[in-house]
């Protein structure tokens, strides 16, 4: 590309009529919008880039809207308040076969828009900024956002959805419109950045990342960004979004732990150190069991409505043992467990007929009622379990 950057009177209404479309959510920013608009422009031009810049107005009461345009930006008006709403409409609206967003505050260094585009030449989906390989000024970041919210969320994020980011909330990226429209992305608050990278890794795109610098913004006002409230919802989205970790890894690992203490402990009282486990540690581990598998039942139910829903994409391997997990097979399965609980349980009281109906050692009858109780809560438990997840398979299928 060799011509220089157009104005809102030159784009044509046809899809990809640029290469680069750089968009800017805008929420009373007439402070730094100028300057972040000429800074925009500036790059497309110095770089013979065929773009525009978009400002999507979230409702601006300080005449940011009139700003944007006397600047040469386009602007598009977003009545949905939210970052995601503005964005989400702001990159709609592009022209641009690449999109770039980044915050209107000027404390992003835009003249490193060229290094984005070249990433997303050479064919990536997704380029995210790294602020921590390319530097932070002085009372850019927090130091409870620099040293203990940014690494966390974006080491969890790495771990839960094995994205190779090292700077997961960077606000700087770019990504190519076929990438965006293909995640159907649909928060609208502070979570749609999550979102985005979450669901790009989910789908297996093309991810690169680029060193970029944060300065302190020049706004004097302070930031729309509420530390706790917007950590915790990022926090909430990312385990939300990962049924796996958020509910299957625990109950299986409670189910395993209680199933291997009530085998241990059924025969008998296991001495353990300085202390005997018996019945009572047996009645604990039977919780672990029941309460394992709701977890595992929460973590197939929420994976097959993210599903159904398109809040998460089309799995192989979870699609591979959904086809075993119909109602017939779970009906079997809690009618079997069923069953052997009432067995255990005619067994005990046919076991205390021979004993005339008198007093019991609890300690021994323990040993078969917990068994029994197990059996027949899980058996019932999963039955209608069953009934629930074809419910909720009834719309994919």
């Amino acid at each position: 590309m060799t011509s220089t950057p157009l104005s809102s009177s030159d784009v044509q209404t046809t899809a990809y009529t640029l290469e680069l479309t750089v968009v800017m959510p805008c929420l009373n920013e007439a402070e730094t919008l100028a300057v972040c608009i000429d800074k925009a422009l500036a790059a497309l031009r110095d770089n013979a880039i065929a773009g525009e810049v978009v400002v999507a107005d979230n409702g601006s009461t300080d005449g940011s809207q009139q700003i944007a345009l006397d600047h040469g930006a386009r602007l598009v008006p977003v009545p949905t308040r939210g970052y995601g709403a503005a964005l989400n409409a702001g990159i709609t609206a592009a022209h641009g076969r690449y999109v770039l967003m980044a915050d209107a505050d000027d404390s992003y260094n835009l003249a490193h828009i060229p290094r984005y585009l070249e990433k997303l030449r050479e064919g990536n989906a997704l380029v995210m900024g790294n602020r921590f390989a390319g530097g932070i000024g002085p009372g850019a970041m927090p130091p409870l956002h620099r040293y203990l919210g940014n690494p966390v969320l974006s080491l969890l994020g790495r771990v839960l959805f094995r994205a190779p980011i090292g700077d997961f909330h960077c606000g700087m990226r770019a990504f190519s419109r076929e990438g965006y429209d293909a995640l159907g992305l649909r928060t609208t608050g502070m979570e749609f950045a999550s979102e985005m990278v979450v669901k790009s890794s989910l789908l297996g795109q093309r991810i690169a990342e680029v060193p970029t610098t944060l300065q302190k913004d020049g706004r004097s006002r302070p930031p729309h960004l509420k530390t706790w409230r917007d950590g915790w919802r990022h926090l909430r989205f990312l385990l939300m979004y990962s049924p796996r970790w958020l509910f299957l890894v625990p109950g299986l690992l409670l189910m395993g732990t209680g199933t291997a203490l009530t085998l241990w402990l059924l025969p008998a009282e296991r001495p353990l150190g300085h202390v005997n486990l018996g019945v009572d540690t047996l009645a604990y581990a039977a919780a672990a069991i029941l309460l394992g598998f709701q977890l595992v039942f929460f973590g197939v139910a929420a994976k097959t409505f993210a599903i159904t829903e398109g809040l998460l994409p089309e799995d192989e391997s979870f699609e591979r043992w959904n086809r075993y997990i119909t109602l017939e097979t779970g009906l079997i399965v809690g009618a079997v467990l069923l069953l052997l609980g009432i067995g255990i349980a005619v067994s005990s009281v046919v076991h205390w007929s021979h004993a005339g109906y008198g007093p019991l050692p609890p300690v021994v009858m323990m040993r078969h009622t917990l068994p029994s109780m197990l059996a027949m809560m899980l058996g019932t438990e999963i039955c209608f379990a069953s009934f629930f997840l074809s419910l909720l398979g009834l719309k994919r299928r």
